[in-house]
C-alpha cells in the first residue's frame, strides 16, 4: 500500500514537472513571437493611421511628419467626447496649414458614430471619414466612404457656407442630402462635423500652434 502511494506521488509530481515544461516552453515561444511581430505590427498600424489622415488631407497642405504631430485634446462637447482625443497638425514650410480631429457623434442610428475631420486654417472642411460605427448594414451604414461618396459633400464646407440655418439634411430643410428611409444616421453625422468647426473657430490659435485647447473644460452650448 505505502508503495503504491510513492508510486502514484511520484507520477504526480512526474506529471506536473512536464506541464511546467510545457508551460515554460509556451511562454518563452510566445514572447518570442511578440518579440520578433510587434515592430511589423506598429509599422502596419502606422501605416493605416498615416492612410486615414491622408483621406482627409490634400497632400499639398503638408510635408511633415503627421503622425509625429499627434496631441492630445480634453474631452469637450463640441466633439462629442467624453474622454481625451487626438488632434494631428499639418505643415508646410513650417507653418500650420489644418488639423485632424476626432469627434464622435452620439445620436446616430446604433449609437456612437466616429469621425475624424480635416479642417484648413481658414476654417474650412479638407475632409471627414468614418472611422468606427454600429449603423444598419445596407441602410445607414453609406456614411462610410467604401460604400458611397456621401461624405465627400462635407469637403470645402464651413461654418458659413452653408449658413448656420443649412447645416441640417435636406429632409430638414438643409443643404446636406440623406438617403430615404435612413436620416438619423446623416443627422449625427452633419451634426458632429458642425460641432467639430465650432469648436476649432473656437480654439483655433491652440489647435494649429498645437497646444491644448484653451477652452478644454465641456461646453454645454451646442451648434444649432
Amino acid at each position: 500500500m505505502i508503495s503504491q502511494i510513492k508510486a502514484a506521488g511520484r507520477n504526480a509530481l512526474r506529471t506536473g514537472m512536464i506541464l511546467f515544461a510545457f508551460a515554460v516552453v509556451a511562454t518563452a515561444l510566445l514572447a518570442f513571437t511578440f518579440a520578433r511581430t510587434q515592430s511589423t505590427i506598429e509599422r502596419s498600424q502606422q501605416a493605416e493611421k498615416l492612410a486615414l489622415l491622408s483621406q482627409v488631407l490634400p497632400p499639398a497642405l503638408y510635408d511633415n511628419d503627421l503622425l509625429a504631430s499627434q496631441q492630445s485634446v480634453p474631452p469637450h462637447d463640441l466633439l462629442g467626447t467624453r474622454q481625451p482625443s487626438a488632434l494631428w497638425v499639418a505643415r508646410r514650410d513650417g507653418a500650420a496649414t489644418a488639423v485632424v480631429l476626432e469627434a464622435i457623434a452620439p445620436e446616430g442610428y446604433s449609437g456612437n458614430i466616429h469621425l475624424v475631420v480635416g479642417i484648413d486654417a481658414s476654417g474650412a472642411l479638407t475632409g471627414v471619414r468614418v472611422t468606427a460605427h454600429r449603423e444598419t448594414p445596407g441602410l445607414g451604414d453609406y456614411i462610410v466612404r467604401s460604400k458611397s461618396a456621401w461624405i465627400d459633400q462635407f469637403v470645402g464646407k464651413s461654418l458659413t457656407v452653408p449658413e448656420a440655418k443649412y447645416w441640417k439634411v435636406a429632409k430638414d430643410g438643409g443643404r446636406f442630402d440623406a438617403r430615404a428611409g435612413a436620416t438619423i444616421t446623416p443627422r449625427a453625422v452633419v451634426r458632429a462635423v458642425r460641432g467639430a468647426l465650432d469648436y476649432f473657430a473656437r480654439n483655433r490659435a491652440a489647435l494649429l500652434a498645437g497646444n491644448e485647447a484653451p477652452d478644454a473644460a465641456p461646453n454645454k452650448e451646442t451648434p444649432p
